[in-house]
């Protein structure tokens, strides 16, 4: 069953969103809108990645200072870091300071450099487990999915960390390769028509 509430404005929306006035925002802006940008799939992955066992609000009210500490997830530059940066970024109150996701990141950015180079772009890579036509949709009730788990066990055969079918699956629904936008949901007849709209990267 889908949940939803209503807002001020009287649009109903996905009732996850309805704490702060910054994740109706981002529900309404992003969650689920089809991504193609590389560096902006990173971040996401990345950031899903640091959010495992917090909650997503905490992500995004950090989010500005994330992308300060590392770079705007540019994984060219991040490739670079080295010991005295997961040093630094760990003194780093405006972050997760979490020493085994601050390397992930690190090493995902070192993936990600190979990954273009093998796959010609992330892009390219991870759209090819967009569920088929007329899947998806969950309902919003399952973590994870044939799909997610596909994704999340190749990245961990090329070397990615923190990339657990759970957490792949929220990057899933956040890039829109998945709609899991309640149909009650003022966003989801627009994600809907993005998606239709997106040009799947090959």
């Amino acid at each position: 069953m889908y949940h939803t509430f209503k807002g001020h404005d009287g649009k109903y929306r996905c009732s996850w969103c309805k704490t702060t006035a910054g994740y109706i925002a981002y529900h309404d802006q992003e969650w689920g809108f089809p991504v193609a940008d590389d560096q902006r799939l990173f971040e996401k992955i990345c950031l899903e990645g640091f959010q495992a066992g917090l909650s997503w609000r905490t992500i995004l009210a950090k989010r500005e200072n994330f992308r300060k500490a590392f770079l705007h997830f540019d994984f060219d530059l991040l490739a670079r870091f080295g010991q005295r940066d997961v040093e630094r970024l760990l003194r780093n109150a405006g972050i997760v300071r979490h020493r085994g996701k601050i390397e992930a990141t690190i090493n995902n950015a070192r993936r990600a450099r190979e990954m273009v180079q093998q796959e010609g772009s992330l892009a390219a890579f991870f759209w090819r487990y967009e569920p088929a036509p007329g899947q998806g949709d969950s309902l919003q009730v399952v973590s994870s999915t044939a799909e997610s788990a596909a994704l999340s066990r190749e990245l961990k055969k090329r070397g990615w960390k923190f990339v657990g079918p759970t957490t792949v699956y929220a990057f899933m629904q956040a890039t829109g390769m998945v709609n899991d936008h309640a149909r009650e949901c003022a966003i989801y007849a627009a994600v809907e028509r993005a998606r239709r709209g997106f040009i799947r990267p090959g």
